[in-house]
């Protein structure tokens, strides 16, 4: 499992967007599995569920991507799992880390 959290100055929708389109156009096996967004005044938040197929694991990892405003200004969490390929050992060869920094390279213009 691979963390990242970071404030972009773009607003949710943008930043959303954009790890879209990087991970889902930019390569071949990204896909959208699901996303859901709400939006309250001007709060909004996202979440985007996105999976990747990694030779290196020979598996599918999960990406779950939350961004909100909730405090002014948009905060980006990325976790990424589900890439390991042992049923008893956890180890993925980095496509976890691989899969969580693609949020940081698409993102990465506007990181605060």
């Amino acid at each position: 499992m691979s963390v990242r959290e970071f404030i972009v100055n773009v607003s949710p929708t943008e930043a959303m967007e954009a790890i879209e389109t990087y991970v889902v156009e930019g390569s071949v096996s990204g896909t959208l599995v699901d996303r859901y967004a709400r939006q309250v005044g001007e709060h909004e938040v996202h979440v985007l569920i996105l999976e990747k197929y990694y030779m290196r694991s020979n598996n599918r990892a999960s990406l779950t991507v939350t961004i909100d405003n909730f405090d002014g200004k948009t905060k980006v969490h990325a976790v990424a799992s589900g890439g390991s390929e042992g049923v008893f050992f956890r180890f993925d060869w980095g496509a976890g880390n691989n899969f969580a920094n693609s949020v940081e390279v698409a993102l990465n213009p506007y990181i605060v």
